[in-house]
C-alpha cells in the first residue's frame, strides 16, 4: 500500500471513530445498574443501546424492597431503574442518594380478564368499569385473580396503592387513615395467586389459567402474554374508571461522576428511534410525546391516581395488606436437620427462621416477618420426621409469647440423622390437605429446605405418584424448594416444577435472605 493511501485510511479512520454513531468502536464506559427483575425485557436493546452512547449497562436484578433497602444501606452502583422510584425517593429523606432521573418508558399497571368472563361481566369495551364493580366479583367468588405481594414486587405494590385509593372514593393522594379495610377485605377474597415478581406469576398464571380468572400486571406483561400463544383465552385488559398508577421506570443517577455518561444514555433513550424500539419490543408505552402508538396498545383515557407523598403512608398501607387485608396464609416449613446440617447449616437455619419472628429490623425484614392471621407450620426432618409444631400468629410483636414461642422451638432443633425429603414432604401435603379442609379460605404454601440429597424414607418415583393421587385443590399448593449445602440441585428443581413453585439458590446468598425472598411469594 502506498503512502498516500496508507495516510488516507488513517485520516478515515480517525473521522469514523469520532462520529457520534459510532461509540462502540471507542471503548465503552461500563455503568453499573440496580434494576427491578421486569427491566430483564430490555436486555436484547443493550447491544444497540452501547454503540449508540459508548455505555455497556451492566445490570443486577433485585426486588423493589431489598434494592432500596441496599442503597440506603450505601450499595455501590452508578444507576438504579426499578419500574418506579417514588417509594425510595421518599426513603432517602434529604440524604440525597439520587443525583438526577428521568423517565424512560411508561406502563399502567392494570387487570385483564378472561374474554369469557369479561363479556358475562358486561366489561368488554366498556370504559365505566370500576374497582369497585371488581372487588364486588371478587368477594362474592365469581373472580379469581393473580397478583403480586405488595412488600415484595412494584406491580403488586403499585396495584395496592391505586386500589386502596380508588376504594376511598376520593380523587387525593391516600391517607393512612383513609383506608377502607372493609372494602379492600373485599377485593382481596379473590387473590387466588401471588408472587414475588411480575413475570414469575404471568408464567404460573399460565400454568394455572384454568383455575384463574384474571391477573393484575403491568399493561406490557398483559399485552405480551396476549401476543404469546401460551394462553387459552385471551385477556380483556380492564382501566378502572376511577384511575390506575402508571409505572414510569426512572433511570436514577447515583454516581454523580458519571453524570456526562448518564446525560448520553438518556439522550439516547429518550430519543425517537429508542422509543420506537423499546414500544415495538417490550410494549411498554413511550414516555416522550409526539410518537404516535404502536396500533397493538389500547389507547382509553387513563385516568392517574396520585401517589402518596410519605413513606410512613406506604408502610401503613402494606402493613395493612399483610395483617388485615389478604386472604391470612398458611405457610408449612420443612427443615432439613439431618447430621450434614451440624455446626454452620443448622446455625444458619435458626438465624434464618428466627430473623422472621422479628429480629430482623431491616426494611425487608420488617415486611418479611410472620404476619398476623397467619398459620406457621414448621416439620422438622432428618431420616424421618423428627418434630412437628404449628403456631397461629395472633400477636406480631418480636418480644410477645407467639414470637418466643417460635424461636424457642426453632432453637431447640438438633442436626442428626439421614435425609428423607420424600417422606417429610408427603406430610407436609397431608398436613396441607387436613388444613385445608378445616379452613379453606387460606392461601397454602409450602418450603422445603435441604442441603442434601435423598438417603433414606420413600423414593422420588413414590412422591410423584402420591402427588398425582391428591384431590386438585391440594396439587394447587405449591412448593418453593432452597437449595442448600451440597443438595441435589436435580431433586429440587425437580419437586418445585412438579408442584408449580420455583427453586431459590441458597448457595449464592444467605439462607435469611432466601427466606426474605421466599415470603414474596407466600
Amino acid at each position: 500500500m502506498s503512502l498516500k493511501r496508507l495516510l488516507a485510511v488513517l485520516f478515515f479512520t480517525l473521522v469514523y471513530v469520532s462520529a457520534p454513531g459510532c461509540a462502540l468502536l471507542r471503548q465503552a464506559e461500563i455503568m453499573t445498574v440496580l434494576a427491578g427483575s421486569e427491566i430483564k425485557d430490555i436486555e436484547p436493546l443493550l447491544a444497540q443501546i452501547e454503540k449508540e452512547t459508548g455505555v455497556r449497562l451492566e445490570l443486577t436484578y433485585i426486588g423493589t424492597l431489598d434494592g432500596a433497602e441496599a442503597l440506603l444501606d450505601g450499595a455501590d452502583y452508578d444507576l438504579a431503574w426499578f419500574s418506579h422510584g417514588k417509594y425510595l425517593t421518599l426513603l432517602q429523606g434529604g440524604r440525597g442518594l439520587v443525583v438526577t432521573e428521568e423517565k424512560i418508558m411508561l406502563s399502567p399497571v392494570i387487570m385483564g380478564v378472561k374474554e369469557s368472563k369479561a363479556r358475562a361481566f358486561g366489561w368488554v369495551n366498556n370504559p365505566n368499569v370500576t374497582w369497585q364493580d371488581i372487588a364486588e366479583k371478587a368477594s362474592v367468588g365469581e373472580l379469581r385473580y393473580a397478583m403480586t405481594n405488595p412488600a415484595a414486587s412494584n406491580s403488586g405494590f403499585t396495584a395496592l396503592i391505586g386500589v386502596a385509593t380508588a376504594l376511598t372514593g376520593s380523587s387525593d393522594a391516600i391517607n393512612a387513615g383513609d383506608v377502607n379495610v372493609p372494602a379492600l377485605q373485599a377485593f382481596f377474597k379473590g387473590q387466588a395467586l401471588t408472587a414475588g415478581s411480575s413475570g414469575w406469576l404471568a408464567e404460573s398464571y399460565v400454568a394455572a389459567q384454568d383455575t384463574l380468572d384474571a391477573q393484575i400486571n403491568y399493561e406490557s406483561v398483559l399485552l405480551s402474554l396476549n401476543e404469546s400463544g401460551m394462553l387459552r383465552e385471551k385477556l380483556v385488559l380492564i382501566y378502572p374508571k376511577e384511575g390506575i398508577i402508571t409505572a414510569d421506570y426512572p433511570l436514577m443517577l447515583l454516581n454523580g461522576g458519571k453524570r456526562q455518561a448518564y446525560d448520553r444514555l438518556v439522550t439516547y433513550l429518550r430519543s425517537p428511534a429508542f422509543q420506537q424500539e423499546m414500544m415495538r419490543t417490550t410494549l411498554r408505552r413511550p414516555v416522550v410525546p409526539g410518537i404516535a402508538l404502536d396500533g397493538r396498545i389500547p389507547n382509553p383515557l387513563l385516568v392517574e391516581i396520585p401517589f402518596p407523598n410519605s413513606a410512613s403512608v406506604i408502610d401503613s398501607l402494606l402493613f395493612s395488606y399483610l395483617d388485615e387485608q389478604r386472604v391470612p396464609a398458611y405457610a408449612i416449613f420443612v427443615l432439613d436437620v439431618s447430621g450434614s446440617m451440624r455446626g454452620r447449616g443448622i446455625a444458619d437455619l435458626k438465624a434464618a427462621m428466627n430473623s422472621m419472628t422479628g429480629l430482623d429490623e431491616s426494611l425487608s425484614g420488617r415486611f418479611a416477618r410472620f404476619r398476623g392471621r397467619e398459620v406457621i407450620t414448621l416439620i422438622a426432618f432428618s431420616n424421618r420426621i423428627e418434630e412437628t409444631k404449628v403456631f397461629r400468629i395472633d400477636d406480631v410483636a418480636a418480644q410477645g409469647p407467639t414470637m418466643a414461642e417460635v424461636r424457642s422451638f426453632v432453637n431447640s432443633l438438633q442436626a442428626g440423622g439421614g435425609t428423607a425429603i420424600y417422606t417429610a414432604l408427603v406430610e407436609a401435603y397431608r398436613l396441607a390437605e387436613e388444613a385445608q379442609r378445616q379452613e379453606p379460605d387460606r392461601y397454602y404454601s409450602i418450603v422445603l429446605m435441604s442441603d442434601g440429597a435423598n438417603t433414606d424414607g420413600i423414593s422420588q418415583r413414590d412422591f410423584e405418584r402420591y402427588y398425582a393421587s391428591l384431590p386438585e385443590t391440594v396439587k394447587g399448593i405449591r412448593t418453593f424448594t432452597v437449595l442448600f449445602g451440597d443438595a441435589d440441585e436435580a431433586t429440587m428443581r425437580r419437586i418445585a416444577e412438579l408442584t408449580g413453585g420455583r427453586m431459590f439458590d441458597g448457595t449464592k446468598e444467605s439462607l435469611s435472605q432466601i427466606f426474605k425472598q421466599i415470603r414474596g411469594y407466600q
